[in-house]
C-alpha cells in the first residue's frame, strides 16, 4: 500500500459528486455531505479537478449554481478517456501521476484508468463517506500555504496564461513579474512547511530525502546544520515558501544534504539563485562547499542544475554522487529578481 499524501483528489461527476445524469435531468442534486468533503479537502491543501464525460457549458453553469465551480482546477469536461484527462490535469498542475486520486462510480472508468495509469489510487464513490478518514488524505501540518494553496496554483494560472500571451523574450517576462526572493534563516515557525516541503516535493528534490518534523527540529537546534528556507512573491501574488536547504557545517567542508524547490517555481530560475546565495556564504567562511546528489528516478533536474552550476562529480557515494563547487567564479543575481536576506 503506498503512503505517499495524496495532491489532488479527481471527481467523477454524474452519481458521484451528485446524484443522477445532469443532462438526462437537470435537476440533479449533490450527493449528500460532498460539499463538506471538497471544502475540508481545500482547507487541507489537496488540490481538487475533475474528469467527466459531458457537455462543458451546461456542467459548468450547474457547478456555479452549486457554489462549487472554482474549487475544481483545470477540469477535464469533455468526451474523452477518464485516463487522458487525468493525465492532463496531473501534468497540468505539475504532480506526480502517484499522487492522485480518482473517484468514479463505474467500475470501467476506474478500470480503465487503473490499467493506463496504475499508479493512480482508484476509489469507488461508495468510499466518499470515509475518505476524510484516509490518511493519505491528512496532512501532518496544515501550514499556511497550505491552506491558500489553490489560490496559488490559480495564480499560477494567471502567470502562465499572461506568458502565453507576451510578445517579448522570455528574460523580458521574467522581468516582467516583479519578482522579489526572500532567503532567511528557518524558524521554529517555518518547520511545518519545511516538513511538508520535504514530503511533497519529488522532482526537484536533490537527495529525495524526507526528513522528519523530528529531524527537522533537532537541525534548527544544531550548531552543526544550518536550514535555509526561500519564498518568492510577484505582482500576481505570493508563491509561498518554495525552497529549502539543509547544509552541514564542518570546520573546512560544508555539505549540502538537502536541497529542493517547489515544482511550481522550476522556470523562474530561482533554484540556481538560491544555490548560488549557499556557494556564497560558503565562500565567505572559506570552507569547500561539497552537495549530496541521489538519483530517485524523477529528480534529474536537480542533477542538471548543480552541474549548470559547476558543480564537478568527486565520486560515488551510497546510491549517488558527491559534487564539489567551485567558489571563485558565482554569478551574481539575475536583474530580473529583487533579492532579500535575513542572517
Amino acid at each position: 500500500m503506498k503512503t505517499d499524501k495524496i495532491k489532488c483528489v479527481i471527481w467523477d461527476l454524474d452519481n458521484t459528486l451528485w446524484q443522477g445524469t445532469l443532462l438526462e435531468d437537470p435537476n440533479v442534486i449533490l450527493r449528500p455531505g460532498i460539499e463538506d468533503v471538497i471544502k475540508t479537502l481545500d482547507k487541507r491543501g489537496v488540490l481538487q479537478s475533475i474528469a467527466s464525460r459531458s457537455e462543458f457549458d451546461v456542467t459548468e453553469s450547474k457547478l456555479k449554481l452549486f457554489g462549487l465551480a472554482e474549487y475544481f482546477l483545470y477540469p477535464q469536461i469533455k468526451w474523452q478517456d477518464k485516463s487522458i484527462s487525468v493525465k492532463i490535469i496531473a501534468d497540468s498542475l505539475n504532480i506526480g501521476i502517484d499522487t492522485v486520486c480518482f473517484i468514479d462510480d463505474d467500475p470501467f472508468e476506474r478500470d480503465e484508468v487503473f490499467f493506463a495509469l496504475p499508479d493512480v489510487l482508484c476509489l469507488d464513490s461508495t468510499e466518499i463517506p470515509g475518505l476524510l478518514d484516509m490518511p493519505r488524505l491528512i496532512p501532518e501540518h496544515i501550514t499556511t500555504d497550505s491552506a491558500h494553496r489553490r489560490e496559488m496554483v490559480r495564480n499560477d494560472m494567471i502567470r502562465t496564461r499572461a506568458e502565453t500571451e507576451f510578445s517579448g523574450t522570455r528574460m523580458e517576462f521574467l522581468a516582467s513579474l516583479d519578482m522579489e526572493m526572500t532567503i532567511f534563516p528557518a524558524g521554529k515557525d517555518d518547520l511545518p512547511r519545511a516538513h511538508e516541503l520535504t514530503v511533497r516535493t519529488n522532482q526537484l528534490n536533490a537527495t529525495g530525502y524526507v526528513y522528519s518534523f523530528e529531524e527537522l527540529t533537532g537541525f534548527l537546534q544544531s550548531e552543526n546544520h544550518l536550514l535555509l528556507m526561500a519564498g518568492l512573491t510577484d505582482k500576481y501574488g505570493s508563491y509561498g515558501r518554495i525552497g529549502l536547504a539543509l547544509v552541514e557545517l564542518g570546520d573546512r567542508i560544508w555539505t549540502l544534504k538537502l536541497l529542493l524547490m517547489s515544482c511550481r517555481v522550476i522556470s523562474r530560475g530561482v533554484g540556481s539563485v538560491f544555490l548560488n546565495y549557499i556557494r556564497q556564504k560558503a565562500t565567505l567562511h572559506g570552507v569547500r562547499l561539497l552537495a549530496e546528489f541521489i538519483p530517485t528516478g524523477s529528480n534529474r533536474v536537480m542533477e542538471i542544475t548543480y552541474r549548470l552550476s559547476g558543480f564537478q562529480q568527486l565520486k560515488t557515494v551510497s546510491n549517488g554522487f558527491l559534487f564539489e563547487s567551485p567558489l571563485e567564479s558565482i554569478p551574481p543575481c539575475p536583474d530580473y529578481i529583487r533579492m532579500i536576506f535575513h542572517e
